[in-house]
């Protein structure tokens, strides 16, 4: 799957190759640049005045932890950070108790205030792992959003219509399908839009999920007198799976605070299909290099070596280069049937154990019945030997159990 081309508009006078490049590192990997006109003009004013653009992107701590998913429009960020503009990285401390209701079917549960505090102390820090911190402004909408008040709230929602509301796919969807819609939930859009007007942002950057959420800020700034924002969307990126988008509720994610060995292992267990998607949206390698890689690898160069490429790129970005070489040399352990360094210890009690209660107890399976499934299709190892005995005990001692090709414990038996 690739995203659909942006639009592209006339060369305006007084055009640049350097103002081309910026236009096409803002177009890299995006689905929508809207306006493109709007933004070429923006891009030369800048260029001319010297004064750097105001790119927003505003995330609600809904969870504590940031995964690859999240840093496709981290890494655009950083991508317009490097040509000089100013980012705002807005951490929405106060739309989280509304909850964005994007892309939902029912009403959803707004966070409790202890909720936000805790998952805003960690988001920042994880998102500097790709931001530059020297030039990030950090905000949060409870600046301007509380200081709204009642009489604030009605004049911001005397804005926006109802009607123009509804014809939100989410909203329309739920509606006619006689599923409830609370009225606060008309206030998240609202309050997203509103922050542009408080920060005076030039551009603002969200998923496609968020083009609705991204449009009203452009209405409202209007309403309030303010040159409109333009919009960039970035498609949302497919998990491990390669099907669905990244997700931890559908387990295909690679969290950015895991350990090295997991994230490479990870990467290198996606198809060589999804690759070049990742690279595309991922890889701070230049378009050129990646296209020549590519080319590579359909004369003939093993996928696999354009993966380890990936795998090192993004386990060095979120941990060190040390810490990716050290990954790779355990990946190819395993892939050799080695032991990898970093087995979780385990020590359990009641020698002589059936093997698939140890399966069971030390976590590596859920259940018995999937302990004797395993086994059966080979899939369970002792100490770098198969198994195919399902009744096998296991006398006292330590040994390491393994299953399938990354679950691995080292376990000791008393």
């Amino acid at each position: 799957m690739t995203a659909p081309t942006p639009a592209t508009a006339p060369t305006p006078d007084g055009w640049t190759p350097e103002l081309q490049n910026a236009l096409d590192i803002s177009l890299r990997g995006c689905d929508e640049l809207l306006p493109v006109a709007d933004w070429q003009r923006k891009l030369m004013r800048a260029q001319t005045s010297g004064q750097p653009l105001r790119i927003k992107l505003g995330l609600d701590p809904t969870a504590p932890d940031i995964h690859l998913g999240h840093t496709v429009v981290l890494n655009k960020m950083r991508q317009l950070q490097d040509l000089g503009h100013t980012v705002i990285f807005l951490i929405g401390d106060f739309t989280s108790l509304i909850g964005d209701p994007s892309g939902r079917n029912s009403t959803r549960p707004p966070l409790t205030a202890e909720q936000i505090k805790s998952n805003a102390e960690t988001y920042y820090r994880q998102a500097a792992l790709v931001l530059d911190e020297s030039r990030t402004e950090i905000r949060y909408n409870s600046e301007w959003s509380d200081a709204l008040g009642a009489r604030g709230m009605i004049q911001l929602a005397s804005r926006y219509t109802v009607a123009r509301m509804m014809e939100r796919e989410d909203f329309h969807k739920r509606y006619t399908g006689g599923q409830s819609i609370s009225v606060h939930e008309f206030l998240y859009p609202l309050m997203q839009g509103y922050d542009s007007v408080a920060l005076k942002s030039d551009l603002e950057l969200g998923g496609t999920d968020q083009k609705f959420n991204l449009l009203m800020g452009r209405h409202l700034q209007a309403e309030y007198g303010q040159e409109p924002q333009c919009i960039l969307t970035m498609p949302l990126l497919e998990g491990l799976d390669g099907v669905d988008k990244m997700s931890k509720s559908k387990n295909n994610y690679i969290g950015i605070s895991e350990a090295p060995n997991s994230m490479f292992a990870k990467v290198m267990s996606i198809s060589d299909t999804l690759m070049w998607r990742w690279y595309e949206l991922l890889s701070f390698e230049s378009l050129a290099a990646i296209a020549a890689l590519k080319a590579e690898v359909d004369a003939g160069r093993n996928p696999r070596d354009a993966k380890v490429q990936l795998a090192t790129e993004i386990t060095t970005r979120f941990h060190s280069a040390q810490a990716a070489a050290d990954a790779l040399q355990d990946f190819m352990n395993r892939a050799r049937g080695g032991i990898p360094d970093d087995v979780a210890e385990v020590t359990l009690s009641g020698a002589p154990m059936k093997l698939t209660a140890v399966l069971k107890q030390a976590g590596l399976l859920p259940s018995t019945s999937e302990a004797l499934r395993m086994i059966a299709q080979g899939g369970v190892r002792i100490d770098g030997q198969a198994v195919s005995d399902a009744g096998l005990e296991l006398a006292a001692g330590t040994c390491v159990v393994q299953v399938g090709k990354r679950r691995f414990a080292r376990v000791t038996l008393s």
